[in-house]
């Protein structure tokens, strides 16, 4: 059950892998307006499950802390991000923000029954590492200019880890809530836009279906597995298989023609690689008998 739990959470992190590719493809639309479409399409899943099961409209019924924990992920990480790329320069940004898988391997030792050991941490920073290769290709400059930049992707990071780990905490609601963090998001993104930015619309088949894929994949069904993998998952090892996200990404769009191989890539896929089986040793070798110290 944990393993399958896990792999589901995976497929999400194999989904983002897809946003990059899609996000190029899907023309100049505003961010907020791409996020209030997407987030309507990621929501069509869930309503047409709640449409041939609606003794499920049940999770409607949630405490109040579960719903402001789930909208304040979906919503307030794609607010801070797109806040932090509006201040701060896109490589910079990035590579703060992309704090979050560490922050979710180290967090993960205030759940109860997880043990935090090195090789978990040792991986987070392999991880860490290939995705500064990528996303850093051309070097990093952090400038006091851009404070509000960089203080954005930093909440943005603190901001996922934390949903991610408190989603954790609330196990037994059932991951139909989504549907409803994606509605939430949704119309809050449309509001923002609304007040932000300038309508655009996507001027080809080709960009219509790249938006489409977004709102399918990496903005919407991706939600609903992760949900599921890290409440019922390894959450240590899905955090430190996230940073598999930015190197599958760059792989995808070297296979469609948009960027070119290098060795930097692939000392980045050998990092990150390396890391997520060094995290997920004992899923993979089999769990040693406890110790009377856990950390080791």
């Amino acid at each position: 059950m944990k393993l399958k739990a896990t792999l589901i959470g995976f497929s999400a992190i194999l989904m983002w892998s897809l946003l990059a590719l899609f996000t190029a493809a899907s023309g100049t639309m505003p961010p907020f307006q791409l996020s209030a479409i997407c987030f309507s399409i990621g929501s069509l899943p869930g309503l047409i499950v709640l449409a041939l099961r609606p003794e499920r409209l049940a999770f409607l019924k949630q405490p109040a802390k579960v719903w402001i924990v789930g909208i304040t992920g979906l919503f307030g990480y794609h607010f801070l991000y797109f806040t932090a790329l509006r201040n701060a320069p896109a490589v910079e940004a990035g590579l703060i923000a992309y704090l979050w898988p560490l922050l979710i391997v180290v967090g993960s030792a205030l759940l109860p029954g997880e043990k935090l050991r090195w090789y978990h941490v040792a991986g987070a920073v392999c991880g860490l590492l290939g995705t500064v290769l990528i996303v850093a290709r051309n070097g990093v400059e952090f400038d006091d200019a851009y404070t509000i930049g960089y203080g954005a992707a930093l909440a943005c990071a603190f901001t996922w880890s934390g949903y991610s780990l408190l989603t954790r905490r609330f196990e037994a609601v059932s991951t139909d809530v989504v549907t409803g963090f994606c509605l939430a998001t949704a119309a809050l993104s449309f509001l923002c836009h609304l007040g932000l930015e300038t309508t655009v619309w996507p001027q080809s088949a080709t960009e219509w279906v790249a938006i489409a894929g977004l709102g399918l994949l990496p903005v919407g069904a991706a939600f609903y597995a992760w949900d599921y993998g890290v409440k019922n998952g390894d959450i240590q090892i899905l955090g430190v298989a996230s940073y598999a996200a930015p190197v599958l990404s760059t792989l995808v769009l070297i296979l469609f023609g948009f960027a070119e191989p290098s060795f930097r890539i692939a000392l980045a896929c050998l990092l990150v690689t390396g890391g997520a089986v060094l995290a997920a040793r004992d899923m993979i070798f089999g769990r040693r008998p406890r110790d009377a110290n856990p950390v080791e």
